[in-house]
């Protein structure tokens, strides 16, 4: 459950629970904590059990759906967008629109462009502010 938390993340988590709840109320806190966590997730294995033992094979059944919305899940726009409407060539949203040539990208240097001189202040719009 906290495989994503870093030991800073972790460290930090602490010394928050400690300025907070104190150093006398913090182990019986971390106590009714853990075992919280251990029995939301033993009354969620039996109901795992449970289910696959009444509904035998359309149990797997069941799980595909689920899977495929983890998956989904997982998925950022961007991923999602470039799995399903582009086929996996993302160049289209990098910005790379040049085909390879002989095997290399042809390159097109950008020529500099002037900077654009004014003179005297910006115009200003009294209506627009």
């Amino acid at each position: 459950m906290f495989g994503n938390l870093s030991w800073e993340h972790i460290l930090v988590l602490v010394v928050v629970g400690l300025v907070i709840l104190g150093p006398e109320r913090l182990p019986g806190a971390i106590q009714w904590t853990s075992t919280s966590l251990r029995q939301a997730r033993d009354y969620l294995s039996g109901v795992t059990s449970q289910l696959r033992e009444d509904l035998g094979p359309e149990f797997d059944d069941l799980r595909g759906p689920f899977s495929d919305l983890q998956t989904l899940r997982g998925m950022s726009p961007r991923a999602a967008l470039t799995k399903h409407l582009l086929d996996g060539d993302d160049s289209f949203l990098t910005g790379n629109f040049e085909r390879p040539v002989n095997g290399t990208a042809a390159h097109h240097p950008q020529q500099p462009q002037p900077p654009v001189q004014q003179h005297g202040p910006a115009p200003f719009d009294t209506d627009a502010t």
